[in-house]
Parts: structure tokens; C-alpha cells; sequence
């Protein structure tokens, strides 16, 4: 009995705030921060006993049908003007210009086939990827570099960011869209790359060479030559 008396005295002095106080606290780290914020960063902030993972889902269930929701970006949340909204934000952008068509490229070839080398891009565009090119998706913070592989050489590996799911509003990579959406979107040509068959076969799945699907923006237009 008296071994048990120090755990119940620390745990008397450590108490969680109550709920409703931990979804203030969540919803104030969230309001305040340009990037979303992982539950590992929400416990950390909040106080000893503090349940981040469910204060951020009951503070997601608040704000449903709001102005604003939380969503889940990646692995971490964030406050997000509702997308049905988004028309009134137009006033505050501001003028970009388009990536290069080898970046789109490369970007799409990154987010669909994640983790990829640099020789795994160049095998399916059938052209060489300019440094260029790479360091304009490093600086946007779209992509990052992944684990090496266990190859020799140990080629270093390409995957999309956070920051990329949440520009262009996934939850997970696994959100892209299919060829049937990106077809119906008006974001594929008419022309049909090499090895991907007629429209009604293989709808499912995306070409692996197929990369004109991300009219992405960026600050500055990327200037290389292939």
C-alpha cells in the first residue's frame, strides 16, 4: 500500500485539464500556426495528461459545416477555410505564374510513384531531369528527399511533402486522382501516351507516364531546357 501512494500523489499533481479546455487549447495552436501541426507538437504544447489525438477530432466535429474546418493533412491538422467557400478568397491571391511542363511532370511522376530516383523520373519521362527543375520542387517544399535505396550507388529517393498534400487538398497520396477524374476534369490530353489503352480500360489506375495533371503555381516561372 504504500508503495502505491507516490504514483496516486503524481498523478493528483499532473490532472488534465478538462475537455472542453483541451479543445481550446488545440483550436488556439491550430488558429495560430502558418503549417499544420502534429499531434506529437499539439501533446507537446499542451499540458501533462492532455489527449491531443482526441481534443483535434472533437474539435473536427465542432467545426463541421463552419466557415472553417480542421482537416487532416498528412499526418498532422490544420484550420481550413470550408472549400465551398473558397470563392471568396480570390480577392486576397495573389498573381503566380505556371511550373514548366517538366516540372508538372516531375511532380507527377513523384506523387504517383513515390519514393522515386532521379534515374526512375528519367526512365518514364524518356528524357534527363535538369537540376534545375529538382531544386525549384526543393524550394516550393512540394518534395523531399526520401531514404536511399538499397542499391548500389544508393540512389536517394524523391517523395511529395505535407506541404504538398495540403496546397492541393489531400488528405494522403492515396487521394490522387485516378485517370477516370483527371479525364473528366478536362486535366488530360487527348492523346494518349505509349502503352495506356482506350478510354473504358484501365481507368483505374493511372499511366505511368501520363503527367499533364497538376496545373500547380509557382512564385516564379522554372527556366531550363530539357
Amino acid at each position: 500500500m504504500a508503495e502505491d501512494m507516490p504514483d496516486k500523489a503524481e498523478e493528483s499533481l499532473f490532472e488534465a485539464p478538462p475537455e472542453m479546455e483541451q479543445e481550446r487549447m488545440v483550436e488556439a495552436i491550430l488558429f495560430a500556426s502558418s503549417e499544420p501541426v502534429s499531434i506529437a507538437e499539439l501533446n507537446a504544447r499542451m499540458p501533462h495528461g492532455a489527449d491531443g489525438a482526441r481534443a483535434v477530432e472533437d474539435l473536427r466535429r465542432r467545426y463541421q459545416g463552419r466557415g472553417v474546418n480542421v482537416v487532416r493533412v498528412g499526418d498532422a491538422w490544420a484550420i481550413r477555410t470550408a472549400p465551398d467557400l473558397g470563392f471568396l478568397m480570390q480577392k486576397e491571391t495573389t498573381e503566380t505564374r505556371k511550373l514548366s511542363r517538366a516540372a508538372i511532370e516531375t511532380l507527377a511522376i513523384i506523387a504517383y510513384h513515390q519514393p522515386v530516383t532521379r534515374a526512375e523520373i528519367e526512365e518514364i519521362r524518356g528524357v534527363s531531369v535538369s537540376r534545375g527543375t529538382v531544386d525549384q520542387l526543393l524550394e516550393l517544399e512540394w518534395i523531399r528527399f526520401g531514404r536511399r535505396r538499397m542499391t548500389p550507388g544508393r540512389p536517394v529517393t524523391f517523395v511529395v511533402t505535407q506541404g504538398f498534400l495540403d496546397h492541393f487538398g489531400l488528405e494522403t497520396a492515396r487521394d490522387l486522382p485516378g485517370l477516370k477524374e483527371l479525364r473528366a476534369a478536362g486535366l488530360l490530353d487527348n492523346r494518349l501516351p505509349p502503352g495506356v489503352a482506350p478510354d473504358g480500360e484501365n481507368d483505374d489506375e493511372p499511366p505511368e507516364d501520363q503527367v499533364d495533371m497538376f496545373e500547380a503555381d509557382s512564385e516564379q516561372e522554372a527556366k531550363e531546357t530539357e
